[in-house]
This record gives structure tokens, C-alpha cells and sequence, in this order.
């Protein structure tokens, strides 16, 4: 009886032995084991292991997220002043009427220097001359890149004949005010200096025509809105 005692005890030693060898063991190959976290583009995955590692294409370091830029908003342009010269060039049509009216019932010319892209003229005048130097009222527009600018000639701003009589060489010397126009110079003002030149030679007979090359200088500053 003491024999079967003692043997069954040896035998619950054993297995309390083996038991906790075991839970030992599961101890420590629990403590073994580590998590790492792997990225591939957006997608993470995490891996448990001993020794852990990423799936293939997978990296353990951490992509960059890349801050997308907000687009900048367009402004309207700020008011300021926009220096110009210019010189243009090209034909004018002239009307001759009764009472030594002079009537430029046409001018198509181009630009060229620092015009800010405003190459193209046009416009208009009338004269009724009764010096060689007398005033002449006109009006025209430089144009360009879907903008444009309104000139009106100063009252100040005179013709002046080599003769009183055909052929003759005119120039024009004085000032335009700018009275606003279209695009970025919506609103503009100011005023540029003017000077140009254009011959007259035919004789100026009433209801007659005549088409003319002429030049023309203009400087000064555009104050934009």
C-alpha cells in the first residue's frame, strides 16, 4: 500500500515537472515573439514572429505622404502704373471736304517697342485748318491680346504744315489722354505724349481721297485700376 502510494506520488511529481517545463516553454517562446508593421503604397499589414518579416514588395519603413499643393488663386491685376513707348507705322485714309475740312476717316497701324503687347491702331480726326499750325480734334485705339486702350487727343495738340499748299509734309506734336478700355486696362487713365508724321500730296480737291503713310510716337505712363 505504501509502495503504490509513493509510486503514484513520483508519477504527479513528473507531471507537474513536465507541466511546468511546458508552460515555461510557452512563456518564453510567447515572449519570443515580436510585431512588426509592413507598408506597401497605402496598404499595412502587421506580422507577429519570432523573427518577423515583411512580405514580399512590402517595407517596413513608413511612406512619406506627399502634401498636395492648393492651386493658387488668380488676382486681378493691382492698380499700378505701366510705363509705355511706342512707335506705329501704317496708312491713313483722308477725306477732303468743303471749307478746308481735313477728315481722317481711317488709320492702320502697328506698334512696335515697349507697348505691353498693344501693337494695332486705329482711329480717327478731323481738322478745319485756318494756319499752317491750328489744332485737330481725334480719337483712336491701340489694341492687342484681347485688350485695349482709348486715346482722345488733347485739346493742345496741333498740326503743323511745311506749306499751305500740296504737297506738304504734316507733324503733329502735343498729348493724348487715356480714357480707359478694355481687358487689364478696364478703367485706365492717364496721359502719353504724342508725336508723329504724314504727308500730304495730292491737291485736296473737295470729295477727293487720298491714303498716306504715317508714324507715330507715344510715351508715357498707363495707371491701371
Amino acid at each position: 500500500m505504501k509502495l503504490r502510494t509513493s509510486k503514484t506520488m513520483r508519477i504527479l511529481v513528473v507531471f507537474a515537472a513536465l507541466s511546468l517545463i511546458a508552460g515555461n516553454a510557452t512563456a518564453a517562446n510567447a515572449a519570443a515573439k515580436k510585431t512588426i508593421t509592413c507598408y506597401k503604397g497605402s496598404v499595412v499589414k502587421k506580422v507577429t514572429a519570432t523573427a518577423p518579416k515583411c512580405p514580399t514588395g512590402y517595407t517596413t519603413t513608413k511612406p512619406v505622404v506627399k502634401s498636395t499643393a492648393k492651386p493658387t488663386a488668380t488676382t486681378a491685376t493691382k492698380a499700378g502704373s505701366v510705363a509705355f513707348q511706342g512707335t506705329y507705322k501704317g496708312k491713313i485714309s483722308i477725306l477732303f471736304g468743303d471749307g478746308n475740312l481735313i477728315q481722317v476717316t481711317k488709320v492702320d497701324g502697328t506698334g512696335t517697342g515697349n507697348v505691353s503687347g498693344l501693337t494695332d491702331m486705329s482711329g480717327t480726326a478731323s481738322a478745319v485748318p485756318a494756319n499752317l499750325c491750328d489744332n485737330f480734334d481725334g480719337k483712336g485705339v491701340i489694341s492687342g491680346g484681347g485688350n485695349t486702350l482709348n486715346l482722345t487727343f488733347d485739346s493742345n495738340t496741333q498740326g503743323c504744315a511745311d506749306s499751305d499748299t500740296a504737297p506738304a509734309s504734316i507733324t503733329m506734336k502735343g498729348s493724348a489722354k487715356i480714357t480707359g478700355g478694355t481687358g487689364k486696362y478696364a478703367g485706365a487713365s492717364g496721359t502719353l505724349t504724342v508725336k508723329g508724321a504724314f504727308n500730304i500730296n495730292s491737291k485736296g480737291i473737295v470729295n477727293t481721297t487720298e491714303s498716306t503713310s504715317f508714324s507715330m510716337e507715344l510715351s508715357g505712363n498707363i495707371i491701371t485700376k
